[in-house]
């Protein structure tokens, strides 16, 4: 990582109507002198985006459904570029002034831009899981010969960054990623084919996009960050491990050669690691709810149950594997998830489906990003069948 930053950030927003678009949003209304949103990008989200753009004062905006751009015309000042289409992520990044991307986008969609944000040489602050999923190994690369700052924003890699703070890698023992478990923690395993779409989606601390609430319930959200992590920190997958924490009050904890464990610990707000991404190496006070331990109940911890939730020895194969595998386990998943919110199929389908079209993948070792691109679309048409 680098450590030279400015003291005030010029952020880029991708995803901004989103839930951690909305909490970057809030961030840099809490700290100004540091943080000046310069450039925002929804989907489809017209009147949220307006809203933002009134706000804010950006001059620079993106949507990428078409019907969505130009109802937008007609609702923002004619000083406000609005580019379009999935190309229109891309000519944002470029022709914004920002030293900061934060992309939030879910999905695949997000790679390009990220990529982008690279190559002009802009520091990349990162939501979206696909991007180092998919990419992990040419985005790091890309990195480190632009010499570019990749900066995590989920709330467990973002407290694994720091916790790392001043340690170098090859004292780390393990990293241990901590999850909530999801709302059938406790579920007996015959039981997962009747649950229903409104269980699945009532997380028991976080308020997440419906994507992610699902991918938490089946536990291949921490599985995705098992894979993340793996790149961010240049480690290997053995020394990645997860364990079930229900409060979320740890967020993660590296222990070291010396067995010494440091954990970040604060409440279930994701403003907190925005604003480190935004502010490091700096800590700078704000307005966020501090912990008052007096008052914590209790924390505990306990074996995930992998078994009976198979997602995270599926991510951890994947990872072992590399190539075009983590890619092809990350889009089987986009599918098989929506496939079980629009109700076609039950939860246990979602990691079934992953588990037959991984098995069915040939395994391209040091892709180019075309390649990824196709076996993204590869593995989509295979869940589907």
């Amino acid at each position: 990582m680098q450590t030279s930053m400015t003291s005030r950030r010029k952020v880029l927003l991708l995803g901004s109507t989103g839930s951690i678009g909305t909490s970057a949003l809030k961030v840099a209304q809490d700290i100004p002198d540091r943080m000046e949103i310069v450039g925002l990008a929804a989907h489809s989200s017209v009147e949220a985006l307006v809203a933002q753009v009134r706000a804010t004062g950006v001059k620079q905006v993106s949507l990428t459904d078409e019907a969505a751009a130009a109802k937008a015309r007609m609702l923002l000042p004619s000083d406000v570029t609005i580019h379009v289409g999935s190309q229109g992520l891309v000519d944002l990044v470029r022709a914004s002034d920002a030293d900061m991307v934060l992309v939030a986008i879910v999905g695949v969609a997000g790679l390009a831009p990220a990529m982008a944000a690279i190559e002009q040489g802009k520091h990349l602050a990162v939501a979206s899981k696909e991007i180092l999923v998919m990419a992990g190994e040419a985005v790091m690369a890309a990195a480190r010969r632009q010499g570019v700052n990749v900066l995590p924003v989920d709330s467990e890699h973002n407290a694994i960054f720091q916790c790392l703070e001043g340690h170098q890698g090859s004292t780390v023992r393990r990293i241990l990623l901590t999850a909530s478990g999801g709302p059938f923690r406790q579920l007996p395993a015959e039981q997962l084919p009747q649950v229903t779409l409104a269980q699945a989606l009532k997380h028991p601390t976080w308020t997440m996009g419906r994507k992610i609430t699902i991918d938490s319930a089946t536990l291949f959200n921490k599985g995705l960050e098992m894979i993340e992590a793996r790149w961010l920190f240049d480690v290997p997958m053995s020394r990645i491990e997860v364990v079930v924490h229900p409060q979320s009050i740890v967020h993660s904890m590296v222990e070291f050669e010396d067995h010494s464990v440091i954990a970040q610990l604060s409440h279930s707000d994701m403003c907190f690691p925005i604003q480190y991404a935004v502010t490091w190496p700096d800590r700078v006070s704000n307005h966020l709810r501090p912990l008052d331990f007096a008052q914590l109940a209790s924390l505990s911890f306990e074996a995930p149950r992998t078994q009976d939730f198979p997602a995270l020895e599926l991510a951890r194969h994947a990872g072992e594997v590399g190539g075009t595998l983590p890619a092809v386990l990350n889009a089987a998943n986009e599918v098989a998830v929506e496939a079980f919110l629009h109700e076609r199929t039950n939860f246990p389908a979602i990691w079934q489906t992953v588990a037959r079209v991984m098995e069915k993948h040939q395994v391209i070792q040091h892709p180019s990003l075309d390649a990824l691109i196709e076996v993204d679309a590869w593995a989509r048409r295979e869940a589907l069948g």
